[in-house]
């Protein structure tokens, strides 16, 4: 009961879009629990990995642990995210195989609920259980329309939703059941063709933004800091009299570089994480055609882009850095 109050001190917008994340991942948990069992979990975890850190290397545990607060916060909801869009994802996998069973069924002579009920398959995962909640809607005498149309309010595809109003148009202007379901699987499939012909062709985009991301942006970021810090050392130690710089026929102004490592590190460092993120989401729209699918390579970038970035400085610092005085 306590748990589900501490779930009320999220804004009202995001305790609605967890409830629909949930819905559309087939999670068996309630909203309000989950919530609320999250933020205490994520509470004692962020309090105790900032005070370790502030014992052990003096970080600000404030900060930090607000830092801490707001990245797992992130995590989770992005993890619901991808758990929708897999399981919607998996449903138009299956969704033509389940159509055109439906209407095999039909056509044997069943009565629609009976058709419905005998299409449900353990293959069919969690559509399986969709599949149940139409059969038993339509024999309970709700309306084939009414009761496809629920399915969308429990998976979030644009593809399923679109092939129930192909399917809910065709019975309001006369179509048979088991043709409209039919022609729907065969589209579906022509749908899946295309699509897969059209990630083959952007393929190539892909390893190049990949590979731009991953390798290019942390290489040159390697070499470009360890440049400035040798360029800071050495001018560091040029010291002219002033009056040969006045009276200099050069073109050339030395001066000192003012840029701390610690900011250039930071900035960097931040840049990187930048690239990662959005390098992923654009990923994801070039291949799936969704943002949201590029979450998934972010990490991956993310661990490329500060190991290379690393790499490369220790390399240059240990074998080049020795000759620089």
């Amino acid at each position: 009961m306590i748990i589900r109050k501490l779930a009320r001190l999220y804004p009202r917008v995001l305790r609605n879009r967890i409830a629909e994340l949930i819905t559309y991942a087939h999670i068996k948990l309630d909203s309000d629990r989950f919530l609320g069992f999250i933020l205490v979990a994520n509470i004692i975890a962020s309090l105790v990995i900032s005070l370790f850190l502030n014992l052990l290397f003096g970080l600000p545990m404030l900060f930090i642990f607000l830092g801490l607060l707001i990245l797992t916060s992130l995590i989770i909801y992005f993890w619901l995210v991808l758990q929708a869009d897999a399981a919607a994802k998996f449903v138009e996998t299956v969704l033509p195989d389940a159509l055109q069973l439906m209407a095999s069924n039909l056509r044997s002579g069943l009565t629609t609920d009976k058709a419905f009920m005998l299409s449900s398959r353990p293959e069919f995962g969690l559509f399986k259980e969709e599949i149940d909640y139409i059969g038993k809607e339509i024999a309970t005498g709700k309306e084939i329309g009414l009761a496809l149309r629920d399915i969308c309010k429990k998976i979030n595809s644009q593809v399923v939703e679109r092939a129930i109003d192909l399917i809910v148009s065709g019975l309001r202007s006369g179509g048979g059941l088991a043709e409209l379901l039919e022609q729907t699987a065969r589209d579906l499939r022509k749908q899946e063709i295309l699509d897969k012909k059209i990630r083959s062709n952007v393929h190539m985009y892909v390893i190049f933004v990949f590979i731009a991301v991953a390798f290019g942006t942390p290489i040159l970021f390697g070499l470009s800091s360890f440049l400035v810090e040798t360029l800071k050392t050495s001018f560091s130690g040029i010291n002219l009299p002033e009056a040969v710089l006045q009276t200099s026929a050069l073109p050339l102004n030395i001066i000192a570089v003012t840029v701390s490592n610690e900011f250039l590190l930071t900035y960097i460092v931040t840049f990187l994480i930048t690239s990662s993120f959005f390098g992923g989401l654009i990923i994801g729209s070039i291949s799936k055609g969704r943002e949201k699918e590029g979450l998934k390579s972010v990490p991956v970038l993310l661990a490329l882009n500060m190991t290379i970035f690393f790499l490369v400085r220790f390399l240059l610092i240990t074998s080049v850095g020795s000759l620089t005085p």
